[in-house]
């Protein structure tokens, strides 16, 4: 070693010893730092390994498309479904509401799931399949008028179960049919209209939809940033993850605030999982749909207002994100909001930025 490394590194030792010897204080700060150096460097490398562990699987970048949200914006939702289809979308995640399939008691209605499946197994397209009570966009639980969910479960869930049954029964010989996700953020208390959170019952649906389809896996999904580890049952085939990046603090800046999460955040969450449990994880909701503030819907926000949150270049920008986090299962979230942003505000510029997503996919 030449000599003045050797002193270079005597001074700094010497240094060191004299302020770790100077006060208790001190001592304190220099165990702080080296936790939190040792706490996200490990951090850094499980996230590192996931991504380098999964960057030669095949990447499977899809949308949640839900026909109740294109209507509620005003477009014609076989229309957008047909769109998608043409810019080169072939992973859908879609939802099979009870309060649609069972308008009354054993009255079966299955029409808008029938020509999803119809128009995704024309186009050879995959499809994850959302069953339960709990499934994507507000009120999160959607039981039909003449169930009251506010009751004990018994009084309502043998009608959930048969209606799960129903749904996986009919759709589980699909050659597009790819996995089922059960619920949606099943434990997420602080949003959406939903009264029951028992774990048993959701681990009696699993146990439900491996009874009826032994053939295709099943996703549970975990909720945003969250650093929470799922220890409990049931363990799925899968997990899914929600990823939102802006959004609006209606609680305390009452501005658009930017979750600070790098990229790789993800991957140590989705690392960790692999290195413990060996379950996979894909992106099952990225942000990719405008914010609005104060509570507003997207009908009643004006565009530049969207804009804030949600334009082109955030749409491309939040893909390359959630790429970098080594995940190679992503599913937009907003698909329907594209395209009313085309048809109904005459403005193309986020359809077309999809376009040119799904087109390099």
């Amino acid at each position: 070693m030449p000599k003045s490394i050797k002193v270079y590194v005597h001074k700094l030792v010497t240094g060191l010893s004299a302020y770790w010897h100077s006060s208790v204080w001190r001592r304190i700060k220099i165990l702080v730092v080296c936790i939190i150096v040792v706490v996200f460097g490990s951090m850094y490398g499980v996230a590192e390994w996931y991504i380098h562990s999964e960057q030669n699987k095949q990447l499977q970048l899809g949308v949640s498309f839900i026909p109740d949200y294109a209507e509620y914006l005003g477009v014609n939702p076989q229309a957008n479904m047909d769109a998608l289809l043409a810019i080169g979308v072939r992973h859908f995640r879609l939802v099979s509401y009870w309060s649609d399939g069972e308008p009354s008691p054993g009255q079966y209605d299955f029409s808008q799931l029938d020509w999803e499946f119809q128009k995704a197994e024309a186009a050879h397209a995959h499809i994850v399949l959302t069953v339960g009570l709990r499934q994507p966009r507000w009120p999160e639980c959607h039981p039909p008028d003449w169930i009251n969910t506010s009751q004990p479960e018994q009084t309502w869930y043998p009608a959930l179960k048969r209606y799960m049954a129903a749904v996986i029964n009919r759709y589980k010989n699909s050659p597009s049919l790819e996995s089922y996700q059960l619920e949606n953020e099943y434990f997420l208390q602080g949003f959406g209209d939903c009264q029951d959170f028992s774990r048993q019952r959701l681990i009696n649906e699993y146990q439900l939809v491996k009874s009826l389809d032994q053939t295709h896996p099943v996703i549970v999904g975990r909720s945003n940033n969250a650093l929470g580890f799922p220890m409990g049952q049931p363990q799925p085939d899968e997990f899914s993850i929600s990823m939102y990046k802006r959004v609006w603090d209606a609680n305390v800046t009452h501005r658009y605030f930017e979750y600070p999460f790098p990229s790789w955040f993800y991957a140590f969450l989705a690392g960790t999982q692999k290195l413990f449990l060996h379950k996979d994880m894909i992106i099952g909701e990225l942000q990719a749909e405008a914010w609005p503030p104060d509570g507003e819907t997207i009908l009643q926000s004006s565009l530049a207002e969207q804009s804030k949150s949600l334009n082109a270049t955030r749409l491309s920008d939040r893909v390359t994100f959630a790429k970098n986090t080594g995940m190679r299962g992503i599913y937009l979230w907003g698909a329907e909001y594209w395209y009313y942003r085309w048809q109904i505000e005459h403005d193309p510029s986020v359809w077309n930025a999809a376009a040119r997503i799904f087109g390099s996919d």
